[in-house]
C-alpha cells in the first residue's frame, strides 16, 4: 500500500487492541500488548489524529494502569466495533493494531484470542473474516487500510486443545474493488510469536513501534510497505540469529491491481513452514544413526532413565522418533537438550546440528505454550 504523504488526520481512525489478561487465568497472563497498544496510541494521537478516532481497547495486567481512558477488549465489545460501530463512521485511512494471544485454526484461519476467552470457551476474532468484511461493500469508507497483528500463530493441534475451536466468523458483504489493504502478521505460520515479560512488550511490536517512531513526520499516513517490511524483516532477521526468537514476519498487500504476499525466508530457503513437531522429527531423522534402531536406543540409553522409561516406543524410525520428541515435550521439555547432547556427540555435523538447535527450540517454545500460553510467547 502506498499511502499520501500528507494525512489528514480528521480522515484517519484507528482500532487499537492490546490484551494481556484474560478470563482463562494467570496461565494465559500475558505482560506487554497494552503497553504496546499504548504506545502505537500515541504515536497515532501525536501525529493529530483526534482522541475520539482512536479505539482503543485494552486489558492491561497490572500493576499496570494505562495512562489514557481505553474500552474493554471482551468478544462482544470487539465484535460490536468491527461489525456496527467502524463501518458507520467515515474515514479514508484505517489502522487496526492488535497485540495478544492467537492460534492458526485447522482451517488455517488466524483467531485473536479476546479477554474473556477461557479454556472452555476460548472467544476470539477470527482475522480472516474481519478483513474479508473490511474488503467489500461492508465498509463504504477506509479505502487505505493497514492491520498489524502480533499474535502466535501455532498450530491448533500443536497445543491439544480438548475440542476444535468452533467457527465464529464475521459477516461479510459483497466483494468489491475499493479497498487497498496491507497486513502485518508478526510469526509467520505454524510458529510463535515472542514476548519480552521482562521489558512488557513484543519483540516485533517493539521493532515495529520503533521503526513507526522513525518516521513519525510521515504518520498518520499508512507507510509503504516496500519500505516498512524489508526494515522489519531484517531486525526480525537479527533477533534469529541470536537466538531470541524462530518466527518469520508476514505481509499480505491487497488491492485492486493484485494480491501479494511476502514472507522472510525460512529453513530451506523458504520452504512452507511445517508445524513444531513436523520440523523436530524432520531434524532428527536427517541424522543417519536415527535410522538405525540399534544406535537410535543408544542415543535414548544415554539418557536419564527416569525420562526415558516412559517414551512410547515403535520399530519404524519415524514413528519412533515422533514419540520420543512428543513424550519429552509433554513431560520434560528441558530433557529435548539431553536429546540434542546425546545426538551431536555421535554425530557432530554442523549443519545438521544448527537445524536441530533450531527445531527443538521451536519445539519447546509450542510445549511452554501449551502448558503456560502467557509465559514468553503470544
Amino acid at each position: 500500500m502506498t499511502g499520501p504523504v500528507d494525512q489528514d488526520p480528521a480522515t484517519v481512525h484507528a482500532l487499537v487492541v492490546g490484551i494481556e489478561t484474560y478470563d482463562a487465568g494467570p496461565g494465559w497472563d500475558l505482560p506487554g500488548p497494552a503497553r504496546d497498544a499504548v504506545r502505537f496510541h500515541r504515536l497515532l494521537r501525536g501525529a493529530g489524529v483526534p482522541e475520539a478516532q482512536l479505539h482503543l481497547h485494552l486489558a492491561p495486567l497490572p500493576p499496570y494502569v494505562p495512562e489514557v481512558p481505553y474500552a474493554a477488549a471482551d468478544h462482544a465489545t470487539l465484535r460490536r466495533v468491527l461489525v456496527r460501530e467502524l463501518p458507520a463512521v467515515r474515514g479514508d485511512v484505517l489502522w487496526v493494531w492488535w497485540g495478544g494471544h492467537g492460534v492458526l485454526d485447522r482451517s488455517g484461519r488466524l483467531r485473536l484470542f479476546c479477554a474473556d476467552a477461557t479454556t472452555e470457551d476460548k472467544l476470539g476474532i477470527d482475522l480472516e473474516s474481519a478483513l474479508e468484511r473490511y474488503a467489500g461493500d461492508a465498509l463504504p469508507g477506509f479505502a487505505e487500510q493497514l492491520w498489524i497483528v502480533d499474535a502466535c500463530e501455532t498450530f491448533e493441534e500443536d497445543l491439544g486443545f480438548r475440542e476444535p475451536l468452533p467457527p465464529d466468523a464475521l459477516p461479510v458483504g459483497r466483494r468489491n474493488l475499493a479497498h487497498r489493504q496491507t497486513l502485518l502478521r508478526a510469526a509467520g505460520r505454524g510458529r510463535a510469536a515472542v514476548n519480552d515479560p521482562v521489558r512488557a512488550t513484543g519483540l516485533f511490536s517493539d521493532v515495529l513501534l520503533g521503526l513507526l517512531a522513525d518516521r513519525a513526520a510521515r504518520l498518520p499516513a499508512p507507510p509503504e510497505a516496500e519500505d516498512l517490511f524489508p526494515a522489519v524483516r531484517g531486525q526480525v532477521a537479527a533477533l534469529r540469529d541470536a537466538g531470541r526468537t524462530l518466527q518469520q514476519p508476514e505481509i499480505r498487500l491487497q488491492s485492486p491491481e493484485h494480491t501479494e504476499t511476502l514472507a522472510a525466508a525460512g529453513p530451506g530457503g523458504g520452504q512452507r513452514p511445517v508445524s513444531a513437531l513436523q520440523r523436530a522429527v524432520d531434524a532428527l531423522l536427517a541424522y543417519p544413526l536415527m535410522a538405525d534402531p540399534a544406535e537410535r536406543q543408544t542415543v535414548i540409553a544415554s539418557m536419564d532413565p527416569g525420562v526415558t522409561a516412559m517414551l512410547p516406543r515403535h520399530t519404524k524410525a519415524r514413528t519412533d522418533v515422533a514419540g520420543i520428541l512428543t513424550g519429552l515435550a509433554r513431560r520434560r521439555p528441558q530433557a529435548l537438550w539431553e536429546l540434542f547432547d546425546a545426538v551431536v556427540a555421535v554425530d557432530d555435523d554442523p549443519e545438521r546440528g544448527r537445524e536441530l538447535d533450531q527445531a527443538l527450540r521451536y519445539l519447546t517454545q509450542s510445549a511452554r505454550q501449551a502448558k503456560d500460553p502467557g509465559r514468553h510467547v503470544r
